[in-house]
């Protein structure tokens, strides 16, 4: 089975706060021409969660990095 990777293990990973890191990805969500496979995997009222190794996971971590 896929492993699903949340934000609160993400933030805790990458030593960031988890409202800042919420922040950022709205925004990123919302263009989403510069991050096209986050915005298609995020889905309103929901969890922030990937599946490990996917692409809208790793436009995810690359974000949070900055």
């Amino acid at each position: 089975m896929a492993d699903i990777v949340t934000l609160k293990a993400l933030c805790e990973e990458l030593k960031i706060d988890p409202r800042e890191a919420r922040e950022r990805l709205r925004a990123a969500v919302s263009d989403a021409k510069a991050n096209p496979e986050l915005a298609k995997a995020r889905k309103p009222r929901t969890p922030w969660q990937w599946v490990k190794g996917s692409a809208a996971y790793k436009e995810a971590v690359s974000i949070l990095k900055k």
